[in-house]
């Protein structure tokens, strides 16, 4: 809203040309959604312990957990009304990334949103097929927009680009591109959701991921920029870099209360949301198969989940871990929470940090 408002006024007034330049309104879409959440956060903790939602802490999950039961859950909601708002004050809203965004994070967090609901009000949530069906239904309709529908993304919208490789760019054809953006948007969507176990666990690796999607998406968009790193010029994709910014300040704004001991949970309508928006960034960045080292944290915790499944289902009841996702075994080790959640938080860094050099090792 702001630069479509302030920035026609340029041309009289110099002051407001500072809303034409995509780094000042990330700044302040940033700084907008935390003060959000910081300021409704406590509002949106009373309200949800007046109606009863409430987590419901598993039996078969570590005892040490049972006294989690009864923190107000589904606080994601927050995250969403923050990020959105700040995003539609600071975003150029003729942007047609920024329109595929939003959609995301409210198509993939009414599914999470009725999951959490179904899960208070039955004590059962939607069934895993269910969820699949319309994850993977929202994941193909990006996948076709983001093929078909966006000409200037078609020299080279099926071409697959490599960490660490220059040169080798293979062309993995329609299909095979739009089965792989499915994967990558319910891929991450899920993987940030079984991460979600511990107080902060989830959302700080999601904060570290999101900032070095932001400083890419805003590279990738700038034209002088990835001629240097010699990466694929994204026209308009810039822009984004003012919604992934509205998205760390927002889930700074959510840690200030989910950091151990937890005032609230995110929920299914968070955990969800978050992970298909960052696994959609990546898409559109051109910087899919990176995505497995910048949420290295999230690809571990969900192979976790399947090699026990995998190894329980072949061995006659065999567990390879204590208990998973990993974050519960390192428990069972006789980790306390927050060394668990902190060297996870070192590890999430690291990664980010090695993936950024692959811009330029190549």
């Amino acid at each position: 809203m702001f630069y479509h408002l302030l920035t026609p006024l340029s041309s009289e007034y110099s002051v407001f040309n500072v809303f034409r330049y995509i780094t000042f309104r990330s700044a302040w879409a940033g700084i907008t959604s935390l003060a959000i959440c910081l300021v409704v956060g406590p509002a949106m903790i009373r309200l949800l312990q007046k109606h009863q939602i409430r987590e419901r802490i598993r039996r078969h999950g570590p005892e040490q957990h049972q006294v989690k039961s009864g923190t107000p859950t589904m606080g994601g909601l927050l995250i969403l009304f923050a990020f959105l708002l700040s995003t539609l004050l600071w975003a150029n809203l003729s942007n047609a990334y920024i329109w595929t965004l939003i959609a995301v994070g409210i198509g993939f967090g009414l599914i999470g949103y009725c999951d959490d609901w179904f899960k208070l009000k039955h004590g059962e949530g939607l069934t895993s097929r269910t969820k699949m069906f319309f994850q993977v239904l929202l994941a193909f309709a990006v996948a076709l927009f983001l093929t078909y529908l966006v000409p200037s993304r078609a020299a080279y919208a099926t071409t697959l680009y490599l960490p660490f490789f220059k040169d080798f760019t293979p062309d993995i054809g329609e299909i095979g591109y739009i089965i792989l953006i499915v994967l990558v948007i319910v891929g991450t969507s899920n993987a940030v959701n079984l991460t979600d176990g511990l107080d902060g666990l989830a959302i700080g690796p999601l904060i570290i991921a999101m900032v070095t999607y932001t400083g890419i998406i805003y590279v990738v968009g700038h034209s002088e920029f990835s001629r240097y790193l010699n990466i694929q010029y994204i026209k308009d994709a810039g822009e984004l870099a003012v919604l992934s910014s509205s998205i760390v300040g927002a889930s700074l704004g959510f840690l200030w209360f989910n950091a151990y001991p937890a005032q609230m949970f995110m929920g299914d309508v968070g955990a969800l949301s978050l992970g298909a928006m960052l696994g959609t960034l990546a898409v559109i960045a051109k910087q899919e198969l990176l995505l497995l080292l910048v949420g290295g944290i999230f690809v571990i915790e969900a192979l976790s989940v399947i090699i026990q499944v995998t190894y329980f289902r072949y061995t006659g009841g065999k567990r390879f871990f204590k208990m998973a996702p990993l974050h519960h075994h390192f428990e069972q080790l006789g980790w306390e929470e927050p060394k668990v959640i902190v060297r996870f938080w070192i590890i999430a860094v690291i990664l980010a940090m090695i993936s950024l050099s692959t811009l330029k090792l190549r």
